[in-house]
């Protein structure tokens, strides 16, 4: 009897390691023993979770019938925390009955106010991204911003009109010559035509970076939700273990009412059940704030909590060998580089015209009042014009030129920066997907159900009185554990999944890059149009 019960409480005070904190799948959890409901009694057979072995029979007492399993202990019932009792009761120390450390403190269920509104699946979000996320807006004007310097780059520069008058006043003629006149600059060389096609060029960047945006937003929203899926997981699996140490506290307790159990004994299962507690505190208060991180990206950072629905278990399959190739010659990122060394090229193009001279023409109608010597009356209307044209002698724009042609090296270069770049990064992501999928199998098709067997197995002993519960307890606190690991695996495989598919774009609140250029087309020889950027 002294040797069964030291085994016991060895057995009782083994594997209450907090199982690691993370996410994801619905596993289906096996069938579990179900605690008493009742106060703890003194009397060891009526001990929920725990089957005494019978007593030695005794020639002077009258016989007693072989123990038999107590009702409702073939299947623990899953209990929310704040409605499973404890057992614990005040005393501690049963060597010393007034001696309190501590206190029964209740863990709240942060989530109860989440059950009652409708689950929400990723579509949900992804939706509520598209229409509110303010990045992609952000991304759309850019592209109108182009569209507007495009149409103002080729508009011709207007006309000017305006007074002309010579010898108004003064000598012996008298009146003078006024009249009006109009003035247009004429631009040679296609360069309004090259000017606009630089912002046609930037517009094309833009209208990728759009798509680019995209896939950042919904990449985002996919990691954040499977992330918060694992997450709620997890609290699941921690309630399951928190009701789990309750039951092995209120076990110690009954033991100690019998003396099978001391002082250091009671205490230390508490401990481990007020451990419990905060684990699944700290579960509940991780899912609110994975939860509330996605309706930020989703663009609705007030909507209410609530529980998330969806398939944890069958991640994306990736082709691992490929997709690195994949991702440089279908990434938006590159496409967009490559897009914006064509920018480049035009603007080059465009710098190179800005030397050829515009035409500056005149012309005008003017009343000529000086007196004609021969007819004594006054001369009248008269006509008159003028074309100019500049002379690059000085100002051939080659200083726009020279940084042209540099912004143009720079922009291919960047092209293969990000291709490489890509491939670099990609790498732990290939690699990590790897490691999680090889675990997520591993833990499915070989450790949990191994260990779901031998729970089965333990509990199966134990309705035969072959085992004692503890090893039920712990046999199935290993099976919660390999679960969390479970699901901690398949966060990691969505994670990098989700940024390989999206070609590593998963930042959905950064916003979209600007497209810029380092040439300003400063001094230009010619002055006419003041279209030029």
């Amino acid at each position: 009897m002294t040797k069964f019960m030291t085994a016991f409480i060895v057995l009782l005070l083994i594997g209450s390691a907090p199982a690691q904190q993370n996410s994801m799948p619905d596993m289906p959890m096996p069938d579990t023993p179900k605690q008493s409901t009742q106060p703890p009694q003194a009397n060891p057979q009526s001990m929920p979770g725990m089957q005494m072995p019978a007593a030695k029979p005794n020639p002077q007492a009258p016989q007693q019938a072989a123990p038999q399993p107590q009702p409702g202990m073939q299947h623990m019932e899953m209990r929310n925390p704040e409605n499973t009792p404890s057992h614990v009761e005040d005393l501690q120390e049963p060597e010393n009955p007034d001696r309190k450390t501590g206190a029964d403190l209740p863990v709240p269920d942060l989530l109860a106010a989440a059950k009652a509104t409708p689950a929400k699946k990723v579509e949900d979000f992804e939706q509520l991204a598209q229409q509110n996320n303010p990045t992609l807006k952000q991304a759309e004007a850019l592209v109108r911003n182009s569209v507007g310097q495009a149409r103002q780059a080729g508009l011709w520069p207007n006309p000017s009109v305006g007074y002309q008058g010579e010898q108004i006043r003064g000598g012996d003629f008298g009146g003078g010559e006024q009249g009006g006149f109009i003035q247009q600059n004429i631009l040679l060389g296609g360069k309004l035509r090259l000017r606009k096609n630089v912002f046609e060029q930037e517009r094309k960047v833009n209208e990728i970076g759009v798509e680019e945006q995209k896939l950042n937003v919904a990449g985002a929203v996919r990691i954040q939700f499977y992330m918060a899926l694992a997450q709620l997981r997890s609290v699941e699996i921690r309630r399951r273990l928190l009701q789990l140490s309750m039951d092995a506290a209120a076990t110690a307790h009954q033991l100690a009412n019998v003396g099978q159990a001391d002082a250091p004994d009671i205490l230390q299962s508490e401990v481990e059940a007020e451990q419990a507690k905060l684990d699944f505190d700290t579960a509940q208060r991780q899912y609110i704030q994975a939860y509330h991180q996605l309706t930020a990206i989703a663009g609705e950072p007030q909507m209410p909590l609530s529980l998330l629905e969806g398939d944890l278990d069958h991640p994306p399959d990736i082709d691992a060998d490929r997709i690195a190739q994949s991702i440089v010659q279908e990434s938006p990122s590159v496409r967009r580089a490559q897009q914006q060394a064509d920018r480049a090229e035009a603007a080059l193009k465009r710098d190179k015209r800005e030397a050829i001279p515009d035409l500056s023409l005149r012309a005008g109608e003017q009343q000529n009042l000086e007196l004609d010597p021969t007819t004594g009356r006054r001369v009248g209307a008269q006509s008159f014009a003028t074309v100019g044209i500049q002379i690059p002698i000085f100002n051939r724009n080659q200083g726009n030129v020279g940084a042209a042609r540099a912004e143009l090296e720079r922009s291919q270069q960047e092209a293969n920066r990000v291709k490489l770049s890509l491939t670099q990064a990609a790498q732990p992501l290939i690699q990590q997907y790897q490691i999680n999928k090889l675990q997520a199998e591993r833990y499915r098709t070989q450790m949990i159900p191994r260990a779901q067997r031998a729970y089965e197995l333990y509990l199966q002993k134990y309705r035969n009185m072959a085992a004692a519960y503890p090893e039920v307890i712990i046999s199935q606190r290993t099976l919660f554990q390999l679960q969390e690991s479970y699901v901690q695996a398949l966060a990691g495989l969505w994670t990098s999944a989700v940024q390989l598919q999206n070609y590593l774009l998963v930042d959905g609140l950064t916003a979209p890059r600007v497209t810029t250029s380092t040439s300003t087309q400063g001094n230009l020889p010619t002055g006419g149009s003041g279209a030029a950027q």
